[in-house]
């Protein structure tokens, strides 16, 4: 999905709006940006079109809103997701309900823990979709990792290597990664694998000091 597609796929339709999609855009945009960039916006967005087409039920609007401001602000520090639902709360009122607003930002934040309860299908939708990198195949992996890497420039390699296995073994004692049927069944073995090949090499590294502060995913 190309820039030109992406402004396709904002949700909203009036004129008012458009400078707030070009603001998303021009955030995810941001050269110093690695694995959290267009790309990866283009990407959940397309994971919740094959989860929808695949008869995952959701609220569309809400959660195609939470997808373009989920990463809107990301840069490797504490608290990008409240930082990104505050984003949403300055600049959607007036352009949707005040209900929609609340949902929205309540979505952004849930993408900080990716554990929604098992009715709700906003959150499992747009969780799903922003954990799917993870179901890869190898050569997409390796630059998701790659790439995640460069959003963690400013953290030194042993605590990178000590904070992103904490990330990665909460992520394996989940229950389950994935909470849509669709997801679990054609998702959830092949993230497991990269996810476990990607601890075995991280601990050919040598990591050390105390975890930093933001998730490294």
């Amino acid at each position: 999905m190309v820039c030109v597609e992406l402004h396709a796929a904002w949700p909203l339709t009036d004129a008012a709006s458009i400078d707030l999609r070009d603001q998303l855009l021009a955030a995810y945009a941001d050269p110093s940006r690695g694995y959290h960039d267009l790309r990866h916006l283009a990407e959940v967005l397309t994971r919740l079109d094959e989860l929808d087409g695949a008869g995952a039920t959701f609220d569309r609007d809400p959660v195609l809103l939470a997808a373009w401001f989920h990463d809107g602000i990301y840069d490797g520090e504490r608290d990008a997701e409240e930082r990104s639902a505050a984003w949403v709360e300055r600049a959607l009122p007036g352009l949707v309900q005040d209900d929609v607003v609340t949902e929205v930002a309540r979505l952004v934040r849930l993408t900080e823990t990716h554990r929604p309860e098992a009715d709700d299908a906003g959150g499992c939708a747009l969780s799903d979709a922003d954990l799917a990198i993870l179901a890869s195949d190898r050569a997409r992996y390796d630059e998701y990792v790659a790439t995640v890497r460069v959003d963690y420039l400013h953290v030194p390699d042993d605590l990178f290597v000590t904070g992103r296995t904490a990330v990665l073994e909460d992520l394996l004692a989940k229950p389950r990664l994935f909470h849509t049927a669709y997801a679990r069944e054609h998702w959830e073995q092949p993230a497991r694998a990269n996810v476990s090949a990607e601890l075995v090499r991280l601990a050919a590294a040598q990591p050390g000091g105390d975890q930093p502060g933001d998730q490294l995913s």
